[in-house]
């Protein structure tokens, strides 16, 4: 949002640096993201000086250019070479002199000595388009008899001199989107630090009804969507460019004029804060407003010339035919001030805030009005803002008023009731400033008191302060104006620390991130809008789980995401596509579900849940001359899995593991706890890898990040020393059916022998000849050890004598010697 500062000066006696400006401004919340210095007219017309032509004659070298000699004022008159076809001696015109910067809109150029032809010429005499102070180009710039030669060009035509200060607006402090709103937040800083500080708001009591020639009938049938509509008429207008000054303040905050009456919708709007609208009152058929939303489908064309369809949840401005405007949002094409114009019908209202919003981005339209009604606009300056437009119209537009105001406000907006407490205010500013301090800080920003005790105060707040509802937001406002930087840092720092065995998600999730990304992964981090048909053929996440939007920007974001699956294909398909093939991606983030036929309204028929998903996708390494080509696999990311359990202080052997039946694989596992699902992996389904043209593997793992640190929650570290007696290591070669898992026969030796059985893992698999097709063949070695004493082989032997017979007997394994 871009103020001027010499506009800002009308509301409040200041004379400071803008550079102090500025940093009170950020100190209070209003941050201020550049200052530029800038002039009413582009350049400020340095360089150019009013001069006299002494003499004029033809070019001897060319038909058409014209020799003459000017006086600046100085000792000499300057030789200039002349194109235009009016110059002659005696005129009074401007003069660029040698090394003046012209400029035309973001080109510049310099004014050099040259040879025009053979003669020499020091300067340019310049026309109005030259130097920014016309359009025309017929001819240079003729000035009346009476001016001094040497009078500086940007005296004679009062350029402005001008700083922009631009404010980074954050969306809840709506109240200063306006000139007049930064002032008064700006006033309330100073009265606390200066003396004799006055904000003043332009005087309006000259506001008289002239007549009542042109009567409208306004009517609001949507009390809800316009809980205040304010209008009044305006005759015998006349419709032309604004004068110098209203255009100097527009241009100063990067508006370009239209005509005078837009221009003071424009400039009140900027302003005050509040938006209006102008109608053409010879377009108000059947003199008549009407506030109302049309029919889904109905046809209207917005200033733009574009035509769009309506919804029944638009609310609309209308007269006793058809629709006239968007309402907060955009007008129509056929109902604006236009030169033919004599009589307008001037608007200021308060629309619901969430109407507007709804309404502008279902048409994906976004003006200065729909921005701040979005915010929510104060609804108590609508007759005010009406009444210092309505004045300035007749100021450069002439005419008459022409009908007393109309103001539709069936319930008026109360102030917020805030209570807040000393005590409080102290513990979370960390200083006592004292209650005159605190009463002064709160007058100063327009909140009431209403009642006092020794404890606190009760409050009423303005209904313009929409962000300030609780007594949280009542310090916050304390303390900004009173200075975050005047709070001392003190001498200790105080902390109660508190025990607790749920984990830090920040920290737990960046020691994660940090191990992933040290072998190489990748984060990701993908839109949690989606495209609501990824699930149209999904049995595990169907497309009626999806929580749809509303008002979707498009159909590829009109849902949110189930899963991180389709998220992370896209990013691996862009970046097959650009020949980047060997993949490791990690990302955290949420996942949504509704559940079907259920009351949209209620929340409680949602879900939302924290994930981390990996993928996994080409080789395991770059190839080169003594690493081969090795695909990824389905254990590559099984040992990724295991090793984020290890450091969350878990294992395999805490979840059940089953294989899952989930369609977004071809084939994986899924560890559960109980009977909730906490991670969930395996190779994508080739189907859904040929919806992304993705033609090689890809292997996923998605874990339920808020089971898994309930899970790791509970599990307790216990520590012991080194065992100072040796492990023993044996080895069992297995023959098995071939459906059988590793899985089981892990699980089966860990309850076989829960006491000295320490390791159970898998160093070969072997199918093929001198086996039957329908066996395989598994080499399990077994790690075992006491922690008392060193075991002996008839220990030993008989545990492995137990092992093979309950392998025999529950696998109907064969052992093989």
């Amino acid at each position: 949002m871009n103020i001027s500062y010499n506009w800002l000066k009308n509301y409040l006696n200041i004379d400071m640096e803008t550079e102090k400006v500025s940093e009170i401004l950020t100190d209070i919340g209003l941050e201020v993201g550049g200052i530029e210095e800038i002039q009413s007219i582009k350049g400020g017309l340095e360089g150019l000086v009013i001069g006299e032509v002494l003499t004029c004659e033809k070019h001897p070298n060319a038909d058409k250019l014209s020799k003459t000699t000017v006086c600046i004022g100085a000792d000499e008159a300057l030789p200039i070479v002349c194109g235009a076809p009016n110059v002659a001696a005696g005129q009074k015109v401007v003069v660029a002199t040698v090394g003046t910067v012209l400029y035309s809109g973001d080109e510049s150029f310099t004014i050099k000595k040259s040879k025009i032809r053979g003669e020499l010429s020091m300067g340019m005499i310049c026309a109005e388009d030259e130097i920014g102070v016309g359009s025309s180009h017929d001819g240079i710039m003729v000035l009346p008899e009476d001016i001094k030669p040497g009078t500086m060009a940007k005296d004679y035509f009062k350029v402005e001199n001008d700083t922009l200060i631009e404010i980074d607006l954050t969306p809840n402090r709506v109240d200063s989107a306006s000139h007049y709103g930064v002032a008064r937040d700006l006033a309330a800083y100073l009265k606390q630090h200066q003396s004799g500080v006055e904000l003043k708001l332009p005087e309006v009591d000259s506001f008289t009804v002239d007549n009542t020639n042109f009567p409208v009938e306004v009517s609001v049938e949507n009390n809800e969507a316009c809980p205040r509509y304010c209008g009044v008429t305006i005759s015998d207008v006349k419709v032309q460019e604004s004068p110098e000054w209203l255009q100097n303040k527009l241009k100063a905050i990067g508006l370009s004029p239209i005509n005078n009456i837009v221009d003071v919708t424009n400039f009140v709007l900027h302003e005050l804060g509040q938006p209006l609208h102008a109608f053409d009152g010879a377009k108000l058929k059947g003199n008549k407003v009407v506030v109302k939303t049309l029919a889904d489908g109905t046809e209207f064309e917005t200033l733009d010339e574009v035509k769009r369809e309506l919804s029944s949840n638009d609310l609309m401005i209308c007269n006793a035919e058809e629709g006239m405007c968007i309402a907060g949002v955009f007008g129509g094409s056929d109902s604006g001030v236009s030169e033919s114009t004599t009589k307008v019908f001037l608007e200021s209202a308060y629309f619901n805030p969430v109407w507007v919003r709804k309404t502008a981005k279902r048409h994906t339209l976004s003006t200065d009005a729909s921005f701040r009604f979005e915010r929510g606009i104060d609804p108590n300056i609508t007759v005010y803002a009406l009444k210092r437009a309505a004045l300035l119209i007749k100021e450069v537009a002439g005419g008459t008023i022409s009908s007393e105001i109309i103001d539709i406000y069936p319930n008026p907006v109360e102030p917020f009731k805030v209570e807040v407490t000393y005590r409080n205010i102290e513990r979370l500013i960390g200083k006592n400033i004292g209650e005159d301090k605190i009463k002064s800080i709160l007058t100063a920003l327009d909140i009431e008191i209403t009642e006092e005790s020794e404890t606190g105060l009760k409050l009423l707040v303005p209904p313009y302060r929409v962000d300030v509802l609780r007594e949280a937001d009542i310090i916050e406002e304390i303390l900004r104006i009173y200075g975050y930087n005047n709070i001392e840092m003190p001498d200790a720092v105080r902390s109660t620390i508190v025990y607790s065995q749920k984990p830090d998600d920040h920290k737990v999730k960046t020691r994660i991130s940090n191990q992933l990304m040290s072998i190489g992964f990748n984060e990701i981090m993908c839109n949690s809008l989606t495209k609501a048909d990824y699930y149209e053929t999904l049995e595990s996440h169907p497309r009626n789980q999806v929580v749809e939007l509303a008002n979707p920007l498009s159909n590829d974001l009109n849902g949110m995401r189930q899963t991180l699956l389709f998220g992370g294909l896209e990013s691996i398909q862009h970046n097959h596509n650009r020949k980047n093939s060997d993949l490791k991606f990690f990302e955290f983030g949420n996942c949504y579900t509704y559940k079907p036929g259920s009351e949209k309204t209620d929340l409680n028929n949602y879900n939302e849940s924290q994930r981390l998903s990996l993928f996994l996708s080409g080789n395991k390494a770059a190839t080169s001359w003594n690493t081969p080509e090795v695909a990824i696999s389905f254990f590559d990311l099984k040992n990724q899995i295991e090793n984020i359990l290890i450091r969350l202080g878990l294992s395999f052997n805490d979840f059940k593991e089953e294989e899952t039946k989930s369609d977004l694989f071809s084939e994986g596992l899924i560890l559960l706890s109980g009977e909730k699902a906490v991670v969930e992996f395996g190779l994508v389904n080739a189907k859904l890898l040929k919806t992304f043209a993705i033609d090689k593997a890809v292997f996923f793992a998605e874990i339920n990040w808020d089971l898994l640190l309930k899970k790791s929650a509970k599990k307790g570290i216990t520590y012991t020393e080194i065992s100072k007696f040796p492990e023993v290591k044996r080895d069992l070669a297995l023959l098995l059916n071939k459906d059988i898992k590793f899985a089981q026969v892990k699980q089966i030796a860990l309850k076989t022998e829960k006491k000295l059985l320490k390791k159970v893992s898998l160093f070969d698999v072997y199918e093929g000849k001198k086996i039957s097709s329908s066996k395989k063949s598994y080499a399990v070695s077994f790690i075992l050890q006491d922690e008392t004493k060193t075991l002996n082989d008839k220990i030993i032997d008989k545990i492995m004598k137990k092992l093979m017979a309950t392998y025999e007997r529950d696998l109907g394994a064969e052992i093989r010697k």
